[in-house]
């Protein structure tokens, strides 16, 4: 007995009425169309006997294959309605047959009487061989299951299965039926079964269990029970699985519905709801011809189904498709989880929400784009085919409306309205702008709008990138109030087969852009404050900060903890505002700060250097959490270093990443330019100091003397060439290109107005113009770095034990050691050669008198020393430099002409061996 006709009472399921006669019902009765099962209402003393109910289609209802005459008279196929109706009846297997028989004498009249023996012998045998259980045996009870996520989900109980019934209520087995009332049977079961329940000859197999959610998504699998005709068996089978497809779709459109699954499969389930309304539309149509047309066999159902059953497959198939990838119907594991759940995990907690948001935790979930793209990849499979295209263009233009709507308010606003997380675009709100004073990595930019590479859509695939900078510009441009929000866009695709889609994604990106690249160059005159950079940081013009360097002198050689950085500030501040300077114009010179970084610049790009790999082609990236070992040597000349202050949006474009590479540029040549100073003293001193201008009556103090002057001027073509170089053939060249580049976005150049290329490419353009210098300038090389530094620290020490030098020289020089005035020196010279001797007594100490050729020996041993050791690494970085221009840079040929000059004579002048370079 199924499970469904018996929990509806006769008298609920034969309400309708057709043409005032009430035993005739309309179409799509309760029975039929409802989904809600109802507990047994009805009368058990009303019900017929079932062998009499069929037996009396006998004569009115024919084989499939066969049609009936059409010459019966009116009351004849009034009867046969009457007749049907009362198969309803049969759903109440609780009257006794006494009455059973009462009520079915009537009828006996259309009867034969053969048919009338051949029919009563049974029920004699039945009514003598099972005894009626009590009316009040089996009386099932719906109840409400407790809510979901799924506002539209069906919340009635299940039905118990027909197996369950109690053998009073099982209907009469098809063998004991004529062909005529075996087909009546089975059409009545299917237009039940077709709703998802069970019939009385069509059931439910064992290994289905209703209770099951996996069980209802891959869809019930029905039986028959034994004895029906194989001329209709076969039929009966094959319009089965329309009805396991239209089960699986109800629990699908159910399933997927949840709110865990996202717009796109609440908007994709919506659709297929539609269609499964409709599906219940022919299903009481059908029930209408199956009451109404004498002529309606199981064939016919058949035809009229078939076109249904292929839409139903369709949707079984893309409903199955997607149930896989959420793995709902395969065991869970911990392989299919979504890279993005602790991340959003984290977020919400942050935010004060629960731990497991729903119960699709540690699961990956198939929503958005990847839905998207599941329906357009089904829908290219299935493009041969026109009634499945039709289908699927429409599930696919309705699912992808929330998507699209996303979409329109990124692209045009520059917001995410994402509660689920399944548009392309993945947003961070932790990362905030204010962290762009702070951070060296730029997440703001980099990382606060990322895309979700797995769930981009097919149609978006090619402009992905575009659609992100959109919307990141947008984004910036209304955080400084240059969109309105609250304007909602206008004529904007509501699907992605919209002809103008791909447009509306390129004027939308060609807007943003040029807003953006609008409220950087022209409202925050992004230009002039790159001049700015360039007068501080590059030196570029350097009156003012050769001034500041002589005000500062006596602070800056203070070592550095000593070094007051508010008295640095203050002079400045006073260099910048001198009149008669470029700089005093500089409308941001208030953004300009002094600083001291212990930590010396080679040992600060090395270890940048070591730790990200540029010899390997990375690219620069100044790291800061660890801490590096300060210079415990370092003076205020050495950790010299300037801030920048950037307001928000040209932060994005200045950031604190290429600020970073501002500072190592700047103290590269701070340091130069402070070397060349020393060495410009030294120069002064060899020039005006008596011991060096007077001609020493010692042969051997003169050559010693030609060969320190000498060392003096090759360090100083090192120094002024390098310097040279750095300044006038890496960054100059790099510096006008860049601003070309810029005057060529502004459109200044070509008079259109509009900007030709993106602001990404402008804020790429300026880290490739300071990643360029740096390698230039050799900053970004670990051997170079080395070699330069030995070379630097040899004319420092040379430069800073000059007055060392110019003592012992007069020790050494017998013409200066006596009190006797030498021929070749005036007596001005002399009287202040004396001075100076005096002053020296009276302060130091006389030191161990040596003999002259000790003390010349000793220089002579001093300048062999500074001489190999800077000829020495000079050749090694020479031949570097040589192999780095032929590999990388070639821009370094050109200092290698220039260096090879203070080489030229030396023993170590050519190329060295690797022994040598390697040392």
């Amino acid at each position: 007995m199924s499970s469904r006709p018996s929990q509806y009472p006769p008298e609920r399921r034969t309400n309708g009425t057709d043409n005032g006669n009430p035993s005739r019902p309309r179409a799509g009765t309760t029975g039929h169309t409802g989904h809600t099962p109802r507990p047994s209402e009805g009368d058990p003393r009303r019900a017929r006997s079932p062998s009499r109910a069929y037996s009396t289609h006998a004569h009115k209802r024919t084989a499939s294959s066969n049609h009936r005459p059409a010459s019966r008279g009116l009351d004849e196929r009034r009867t046969e309605r009457v007749t049907v109706t009362t198969k309803e009846k049969l759903m109440s297997r609780t009257r006794t047959p006494e009455r059973r028989s009462k009520e079915s004498a009537p009828q006996e009249k259309w009867r034969s009487k053969e048919t009338a023996k051949s029919r009563q012998q049974p029920e004699v045998r039945r009514r003598e061989s099972r005894p009626e259980p009590p009316p009040t045996s089996w009386d099932p009870i719906a109840t409400l299951v407790p809510h979901s996520s799924a506002p539209l989900a069906l919340r009635v109980s299940y039905p118990p299965l027909a197996s369950e019934a109690p053998l009073s209520q099982q209907p009469i087995p098809l063998h004991e039926l004529s062909l005529e009332a075996q087909e009546a049977a089975i059409i009545e079961d299917l237009l039940f079964v077709f709703m998802g329940f069970e019939g009385q000859y069509v059931r439910y197999s064992y290994s289905y269990n209703p209770t099951d959610e996996r069980d209802r998504l891959t869809g019930p699998t029905f039986k028959l029970l034994p004895g029906l005709d194989p001329s209709l068996q076969d039929l009966t089978m094959s319009m089965l699985k329309m009805a396991t497809h239209y089960s699986a779709l109800e629990t699908f459109v159910d399933v997927q519905s949840r709110e865990e699954f996202g717009t796109v499969n609440h908007a994709l389930c919506a659709a297929i709801r539609k269609y499964l309304q409709d599906y219940l539309v022919m299903v009481a149509q059908l029930e209408t011809q199956f009451l109404t047309n004498d002529t309606f066999t199981l064939h016919l159902l058949n035809i009229h189904t078939l076109p249904t059953g292929q839409m139903l497959f369709q949707l079984y198939s893309l409903a199955h498709e997607l149930l896989k990838r959420n793995a709902l119907l395969d065991d869970e594991s911990s392989e299919d989880s979504d890279p993005d759940d602790i991340e959003n995990i984290l977020e919400n907690l942050k935010r004060g929400g629960d731990l497991v948001p729903g119960n699709m935790t540690g699961k990956k979930v198939c929503k958005g784009g990847v839905v998207i793209g599941l329906v357009t990849k089904r829908l290219e499979t299935m493009s041969g085919d026109p009634a499945a295209r039709s289908l699927l263009t429409s599930l696919l233009r309705d699912a992808s409306r929330p998507y699209m709507n996303m979409l329109n308010e990124w692209l045009h606003h520059g917001e995410i309205r994402d509660p689920h997380s399944e548009f392309l675009i993945k947003e961070q709100k932790s990362i905030k702008r204010d962290r762009l004073e702070q951070d060296y990595t730029d997440d703001y930019w980099e990382r606060r709008y990322t895309i979700r590479e797995p769930d981009i859509p097919p149609q978006l695939q090619g402009v992905k990138d575009k659609v992100l900078l959109a919307g990141k510009y947008l984004n910036v441009v209304r955080e400084c109030g240059g969109v309105d929000v609250s304007k909602v866009a206008q004529d904007v695709p509501k699907s992605f087969d919209d002809p103008r889609f791909l447009d509306n994604v390129n004027n939308a990106y060609a807007y943003a852009n040029e807003s953006l690249m609008k409220l950087l160059l022209t409202t925050h005159a992004l230009p002039t404050r790159l001049r700015s950079l360039k007068h501080y940081f590059f030196l570029d013009p350097s009156d003012y900060f050769t001034y500041f360097l002589e005000l500062s002198a006596s602070e800056m050689r203070k070592p550095v903890k000593s070094v007051n950085v508010v008295k640095l500030q203050s002079l400045l501040d006073l260099v910048l505002r001198q009149p008669g300077s470029i700089v005093s114009l500089d409308p941001f010179k208030e953004d300009v700060h002094v600083e001291m970084n212990e930590v010396s610049l080679i040992k600060m790009l090395q270890r940048v250097v070591n730790i990200t790999g540029i010899e390997q082609g990375e690219s620069l990236q100044p790291l800061s959490s660890q801490p590096i070992e300060n210079d415990k040597n370092a003076v205020g000349f050495t950790s010299l270093q300037l801030d920048y202050t950037v307001p928000f949006p040209v932060s994005l474009v200045i950031s604190r990443k290429t600020v970073w590479r501002y500072q190592a540029l700047f103290r590269y040549l701070l340091s130069l330019r402070y070397l060349e100073s020393q060495l410009s003293t030294t120069w002064q001193t060899h020039n005006s100091a008596i011991v060096w201008c007077h001609r020493s009556s010692v042969r051997s103090l003169e050559i010693w003397k030609r060969r320190v002057w000498t060392l003096r001027a090759r360090m100083i073509v090192f120094v002024q060439q390098l310097l040279y170089f750095c300044t006038l053939e890496v960054i100059e060249p790099n510096w006008q290109s860049l601003m070309s580049r810029l005057k060529a976005k502004d459109g200044s150049l070509d008079g259109s107005g509009k900007p030709d290329r993106t602001v990404d490419e402008l804020m790429q353009d300026h880290v490739d113009f300071l990643d360029t210098c740096l390698k230039g300038c050799m900053l970004t090389n670990g051997k170079l770095i080395r070699i330069h530094s030995k070379l630097m620290q040899t004319c420092t020490v040379f430069a800073a034990y000059t007055n060392w030098l110019s003592r012992e020289l007069e020790k050494s020089d017998p013409d200066l050691i006596g009190p006797i005035k030498p021929p070749n020196m005036s007596d001005e010279q002399w009287r202040r050669f004396q001075a100076v001797k005096s002053q020296k007594s009276e302060s130091g100490s006389n030191s161990v008198l040596l003999d002259e050729e000790t003390r010349i020996s000793n220089l002579f041993e001093i300048i062999k020393k500074w001489e190999t050791n800077f000829s020495r690494h000079l050749q090694i970085l020479l031949d570097a430099l040589n192999h780095y221009a032929a590999t990388e840079t070639v821009v370094l040929l050109s200092l290698c002409a220039r260096l090879a000059t203070a080489n030229q004579g030396t023993e170590y002048a050519g190329l060295r061996t690797e022994e040598d370079s390697a040392a």
